[in-house]
């Protein structure tokens, strides 16, 4: 978590236990809700598998019915484990990494699912950045989310560019889209947890960005507009700096 380091020590660590304890509760809630769901999806296949079989106008229906609570199940599970990554965002365990070669670990990793869907990856990665101090698996996060909020908006294809820079002592990623973009009233909501245009998904994607690149110490920004796509800057101290952990 990033504390407001113009705080006294003693309210820092304050700040910081109440996070911790907050993100414990809300995770172990969360773990405890799984269990039971489990159970419930479980239980269903059995009543699918039951009802499957049978011709008669009841056997339809509740076939009919049985698949869609499960699909609503299946959205459960989409929620809470979107929400335990919110809830363990803050956790970091950093280490000092070149940004470049993070992205593009990623970027081999998400190859596949980027020419399924009709996207062409163009990175633009500036040598000689300095490096940065990551907790890479959570950063890894972040790559993916954006790169799933882009691909979401260009459902028939496009362009994700990917560039990174040095610039006013800082390090930069941008990644890019050209696709639906957005207006100025989800711009203003973007980043809230549980915030969401779309009519599947939990809403906590991008506050999940948010959350890890502000515990990196970091900055996230958006521009957009409606038909002329977005771009999501994350901004991050060199590992030299004195707020580089």
């Amino acid at each position: 978590m990033a504390v407001d380091t113009m705080l006294p020590p003693n309210e820092q660590e304050r700040l910081l236990a109440q996070y911790l304890e907050i993100a414990a509760l809300a995770g172990g809630l969360a773990h405890e809700i799984k269990n039971p769901l489990s159970t419930i999806n479980l239980n269903l296949e059995l009543l699918a598998e039951e009802v499957s079989g049978g011709d008669s106008p009841r056997d339809r229906r509740m076939l009919k019915k049985i698949l869609s609570v499960q699909r609503e199940c299946r959205r459960l599970e989409v929620i809470l484990e979107d929400f335990l990554k919110f809830a363990r965002a803050g956790e970091l365990e950093l280490t000092e990494c070149d940004l470049n070669q993070v992205v593009r670990e990623f970027l081999e990793s998400y190859q596949t699912e980027a020419e399924s869907n009709g996207i062409e990856i163009s990175p633009h990665l500036a040598p000689d950045l300095p490096a940065v101090r990551l907790d890479e698996a959570l950063f890894r996060q972040v790559l993916l989310n954006l790169a799933l909020n882009a691909q979401q908006a260009m459902p028939r294809g496009g362009l994700l560019e990917l560039q990174t820079r040095s610039r006013g002592g800082r390090v930069e990623l941008d990644v890019i889209d050209n696709g639906c973009g957005m207006d100025e009233q989800t711009l203003s909501r973007v980043f809230d947890a549980f915030y969401s245009t779309k009519k599947t998904g939990s809403g906590l994607g991008l506050a999940t960005v948010k959350r890890i690149v502000d515990a990196h110490g970091g900055q996230v920004t958006v521009e957009s507009a409606p038909s002329r796509g977005t771009r999501f800057t994350v901004s991050l101290p060199p590992a030299e700096s004195p707020d580089g952990h």
